[in-house]
């Protein structure tokens, strides 16, 4: 198994987790610390290399939908707690999340949210545009209406989380293989019996699917439909800026999707672009800057002063109510699935972690995903999401 040669080495697992970001290796820590014997983790290319490296790295618990919102929250606690469980250092800077609402429509459903988690314990809160300039000096208020807060939100670096729960997972007996490639899943008398990759074949009886963005094509090894799409994001980065008022929060223009907060000395900036079509392309693209250059002309004007330096593209992995699949298959008994977060993986991997754990060994989750199995899309059971950036 250890060679790269496809000679058809065999090996054996209780469970084989697919796809080597910030969900694969959160499921692998869980599972292997509750004493699941025979963890292996396949990736194919380097831990983090696909969506979890290229994420904002924002953490957040304002959510519209309550699953979204306590996986965002019990996440939060864990993210709070990542120094000594799993031990990593991970840079986790508590500034705020901030949502500038300039319609109607956007207030009254934020307002609704904030009702929602506040019943829920996340001490979010409606802001005034007044308030909203002083907790983010950089944007003007033209347009605005109101804001949304929440001073528990924030952001991390999203690497050093894959490290920890890597680290954490071999730690606790997890078997981790990068550089190998899943080619096959087979199947038989609508049971798992093994995962084909290009370092073998590994002999196991139940699947986990956290392969994000790739994830369509894993299901379809096994017969099950996820239907999850890749969408290219593009962030960029500022030169450093001096006077930069300090602490800035996680900043979103909702109306366009512009959003920015601080990294090192200067800021990430980011934006949806809406005449992306799905695909797996991941070069960098001028296109979508002429639109974020009006976003930010119209809400944090100073910026169109300063440099960039460099920035980077990666994949949101989107499905068609932009909310996530998690479950076990209902035909395929142990073909289980963590993916189709639609931007808001990263910052859930720490609960979902949890709730698969708990999936895969037959208990019930801290919180009913039920809603978010993939078969709601075979009725008329979509749960969009709201609060998306």
């Amino acid at each position: 198994m250890g060679s790269d040669t496809g000679s058809g080495a065999e090996t054996e697992a209780d469970v084989v987790v697919i796809g080597g970001g910030v969900m694969g290796t959160s499921i692998a820590f869980h599972l292997a610390e509750a004493g699941v014997p025979r963890v292996v983790l396949v990736e194919r290319d380097a831990l983090g290399s696909g969506s979890t490296c290229k994420a904002a790295g924002g953490v957040r618990a304002q959510f519209s939908d309550e699953v979204n919102i306590r996986l965002g929250a019990r996440s939060l606690e864990a993210f709070t707690r990542f120094g000594r469980r799993p031990g990593q250092e991970i840079d986790l800077r508590r500034v705020g999340y901030l949502f500038l609402l300039s319609r109607p429509e956007d207030v009254a459903a934020f307002e609704a949210g904030v009702a929602l988690q506040n019943d829920l314990g996340v001490p979010s809160r409606m802001v005034s545009v007044e308030e909203a300039r002083r907790l983010s000096p950089l944007i003007v208020p033209d347009g605005l209406l109101a804001a949304a807060f929440s001073p528990d939100d924030g952001h991390c670096t999203p690497e050093s989380v894959v490290l920890g729960y890597a680290t954490g997972a071999r730690r606790h007996g997890a078997r981790i293989l990068t550089g190998c490639e899943v080619v096959g899943i087979e199947t038989g008398g609508g049971e798992i019996r093994a995962v084909r990759t290009s370092r073998g074949r590994v002999r196991t009886p139940a699947v986990v699917c956290a392969a994000g963005a790739w994830s369509a094509a894993v299901g379809r090894m096994a017969g099950v439909d996820l239907p999850v799409e890749p969408l290219r994001r593009q962030i960029v980065f500022t030169e450093p800026l001096p006077g930069l008022p300090r602490p800035v929060p996680m900043t979103i223009d909702f109306t366009t999707s512009f959003y920015f907060h601080a990294e090192g000395e200067g800021l990430m900036l980011g934006m949806s672009d809406p005449d992306e079509r799905p695909g797996f392309l991941l070069n960098r693209s001028d296109a979508w800057l002429p639109r974020l250059t009006e976003a930010i002309g119209a809400r944090a004007p100073s910026l169109l002063n300063v440099g960039l330096a460099g920035g980077w593209a990666g994949l949101y992995e989107v499905t068609p109510d932009h909310n996530a699949l998690i479950g076990e298959d209902a035909s395929v008994p142990r073909f289980l699935y963590a993916t189709g977060f639609s931007g808001h993986g990263f910052l859930q991997g720490p609960a979902v972690g949890e709730v698969v754990r708990d999936l895969y060994l037959g208990r019930a989750p801290f919180t009913d995903v039920a809603p978010l199995h993939a078969a709601r899309f075979a009725g008329d059971a979509l749960r969009p999401e709201i609060n998306r950036v």
